[in-house]
């Protein structure tokens, strides 16, 4: 397929958000669209993740209510671009001690204020939901709303709906750099020169060298999570569970270390104990398993947690998205991205996840 050199949106960045803003745009856009990445769809963090669907635990509220609602939009996803093994099964995040509970019963109590239902349950009515949880649990956390997807399906269902709706790609072509000359920006890749009038940032771990082309901080760090997989087993897990979820094959993923280590996609013995220990304190069952394989994604996590999405301040025509729980977001925050990039405004109020809220120093200059 021919590239055009010069199109109205360029989005950098093939994962699991920057697709979903590339097909959310063209489903309204029939203008010219280019996604570009430096290696290929899930070749990133998009393809080493347990790919939760989780809102319960995310706060402050307003964050949980953000979650909400993008949970809310996966059913409606599935129609318009292909079955992505959406399933809701609800969540249980495990406690052990009556602190612990305090804690729940307080989260519950504040999530409930933007419509996010948590039910704080006894150790008897956990075991009951979840035969196979350790005895020693005090009692859990359950929101019916929480549950998983398939990674791989989903993004490539979203680049595939895509590219129904002519949006161009170009693969294996890293950014080299990045000027703005008048209101053109100039993309140098390793495949040659791409002009654009509006420019989205969504590189993931990546995203911080993206905006230094554009003189601008974006306060991201790169913190690495490994996963452990078991061999298939019969099906015994019901529910996503806060570090634990069986897959519908039968494997069991587990994980939920956080390392800043820098881009380091390697596994480590001390991590890969930790997290069996963990599993197996969880859920005793799992001390039969075979382990066959574990892997390290690296999660991209703005300084105060929580999302980065909207214009960059002073450099017109440039947009950032960048977050941890891309999963998760990936249908609401491709849809607000096209609001804003068509429409100028967003049906939901971005102020709190606007790039300003950091500090002044974030525009060196341009």
């Amino acid at each position: 397929m021919r590239i055009d050199k010069t199109h109205d949106v360029i989005i950098v960045g093939s994962g699991v958000v920057g697709s979903s803003i590339a097909y959310h745009l063209s489903e309204r856009k029939k203008h010219s669209i280019l996604l570009i990445d430096k290696g290929f769809p899930l070749s990133g963090t998009s393809g080493s993740t347990q790919a939760w669907v989780w809102v319960h635990s995310k706060v402050p509220s307003w964050y949980g209510e953000l979650s909400l609602y993008s949970a809310e939009l996966y059913p409606f996803l599935e129609r318009k671009i292909g079955d992505v093994e959406y399933k809701r099964t609800g969540g249980i995040a495990p406690f052990f001690t009556e602190a612990e509970k305090e804690k729940a019963l307080k989260l519950a109590e504040k999530q409930a204020e933007v419509g996010i239902d948590i039910e704080v349950l006894s150790r008897d009515e956990v075991l009951e939901k979840e035969p196979y949880l350790s005895p020693n649990i005090a009692g859990a956390t359950f929101s019916k709303i929480d549950g998983n997807v398939n990674p791989f399906r989903l993004v490539e269902l979203y680049i595939k709906s895509a590219k129904k709706n002519d949006v161009q790609t170009s693969f294996y072509n890293q950014v080299i750099s990045i000027q703005k000359n008048g209101d053109i920006f100039h993309l140098e890749t390793l495949k040659g020169t791409f002009k654009t009038k509006k420019l989205v940032i969504a590189g993931g771990p990546w995203s911080k060298e993206l905006g230094e082309m554009l003189n601008v901080n974006i306060p991201i760090k790169q913190v690495r999570g490994q996963i452990l997989i078991t061999e298939p087993l019969q099906p015994f897990l019901k529910h996503t569970i806060g570090g634990v979820r069986q897959a519908d094959n039968g494997e069991v993923l587990i994980g939920y270390s956080k390392e800043e280590v820098g881009y380091d996609r390697r596994t480590t013995l001390d991590i890969v104990q930790q997290t069996a220990k963990m599993a197996i304190d969880f859920i005793p069952h799992l001390r039969r398993a075979n382990v066959v394989r574990s892997f390290a994604g690296i999660r991209v996590i703005p300084l105060d947690g929580f999302p980065i999405i909207g214009e960059i301040p002073e450099v017109e025509g440039a947009y950032i998205a960048a977050m941890h729980s891309g999963v998760t977001l990936s249908p609401l925050v491709g849809t607000l991205l096209t609001e804003l990039l068509i429409d100028g405004e967003t049906s939901i109020d971005l102020s709190r996840y606007s790039l300003e809220r950091f500090n002044e120093s974030n525009i060196k200059s341009i």
